[in-house]
């Protein structure tokens, strides 16, 4: 294959419908890929989920992506309260079009099709309560879990425990050597003296 080169992939399942029953028409879908950013992901579906006329969002991905998507899934049940959940796992057909390349390339260059199976997930979260006895189904997660907290607290939450303890090593340098630090102690063999104290 060192003398071919990917121009184009086709996907099978373009077109078909979303795997799942009762689903909002203007339902947002986030394809992940594999070089997608969970940073950009998760700001992008926080911010519409907690907008009032969202209801329902839904994360697909395909091969590698898929461990990225169910993060992103993770994440954003514990940040949004109660969020029904539906997983579908199957199988997505790739067509992979390879055509030679080098400098005594023909016209037309020939190609070669490459026909791959990749394992794939599209998972739905919706505020509306969904039906329970569907595959793949979860219900919302217990509020007691509360939330997790986000950049900014964790970085408020560091720094106050920097500057904590920061203070408590002042405290035990201050306490254990007081005298350390206000006079010098000599040692005298001769006499056994310690600052003309006879021992």
């Amino acid at each position: 294959m060192e003398n071919f080169q990917r121009v184009r992939i086709l996907d099978e399942d373009n077109g078909k419908s979303l795997p799942f029953k009762n689903i909002c028409p203007d339902v947002v879908q986030m394809r992940v890929k594999e070089g997608s950013k969970i940073r950009n992901l998760i700001t992008y579906a926080l911010g519409y989920m907690e907008s009032e006329a969202a209801g329902q969002i839904i994360f697909s991905a395909h091969g590698r992506a898929v461990t990225k998507a169910v993060t992103c899934v993770e994440i954003l049940k514990r940040q949004v309260v109660g969020l029904h959940q539906v997983t579908k796992v199957q199988y997505k057909t790739l067509h992979e079009v390879w055509e030679q390349k080098g400098p005594k390339v023909q016209s037309p260059a020939p190609s070669l099709t490459v026909q791959k199976y990749l394992p794939s997930i599209c998972i739905l979260l919706s505020k509306v309560p969904l039906d329970p006895q569907e595959t793949g189904y979860q219900p919302p997660q217990p509020v007691t879990a509360g939330k997790c907290p986000t950049g900014s607290q964790v970085k408020h939450f560091v720094s106050k425990k920097r500057k904590l303890q920061q203070s408590v090593e002042e405290k035990i340098v201050d306490k254990s050597f007081p005298r350390a630090q206000s006079h010098q102690y000599q040692l005298s063999s001769t006499l056994g003296e310690i600052n003309g104290t006879k021992l």
